[in-house]
């Protein structure tokens, strides 16, 4: 009789354990979790965007999702320096980006190798796990994988910008 109760006690441990797990979120549902539900980097990017000749790894795709805040933004900026933005909350906008600083996130994004970069699906790492991922061309990573170091700033102030139009991103 022992070994049943220990047989049972394995089983509601394992059932509860279980449970645990299930409430912490599963990429097969974007809804689980904290994890927000739009396309972003916990979302499979279908779509890469394809260059524009002329304008070097634009367009861009620029998402940050998740974080303790539960961002959950997206902004794909063209080569025409307009850039339309998704963020929870709030309707979609589009801005059109100042010259000067369009220049310097078109330098950044013409010194990354994007063939080397590859497509790597940013998976979250923790709970509240804030992903910046971008893609370009053939590529597709989060922002502190090495290879993207160029565009540490530029897509940062992008952020800051295109969620928040002010100096360099005005309402079109």
């Amino acid at each position: 009789m022992y070994e049943g109760v220990k047989s049972i006690r394995f089983a509601v441990l394992a059932a509860a354990a279980g449970l645990v797990l299930a409430g912490c979120g599963d990429e097969s549902d974007p809804g689980a979790g904290s994890t927000p539900s739009v396309p972003g980097p916990t979302t499979p990017i279908t779509s890469t965007p394809t260059p524009t000749p002329g304008a070097a790894g634009l367009p861009l795709t620029v998402s940050r999702t998740g974080g303790f805040a539960g961002f959950n933004d997206q902004i794909v900026v063209g080569a025409d320096g307009i850039a339309s933005v998704t963020s929870m909350g709030k309707d979609p906008s589009r801005c059109k980006l100042e010259a000067g600083f369009l220049g310097t996130l078109t330098d950044a994004v013409k010194q990354v190798d994007w063939p080397a970069v590859g497509i790597t699906k940013p998976t979250i790492r923790h709970p509240d796990d804030m992903i910046i991922a971008v893609a370009s061309g053939a590529g597709l990573a989060r922002l502190e994988d090495p290879k993207l170091k160029p565009l540490v700033a530029p897509v940062s102030k992008l952020l800051t910008e295109a969620t928040q139009p002010g100096n360099l991103c005005k309402p079109v």
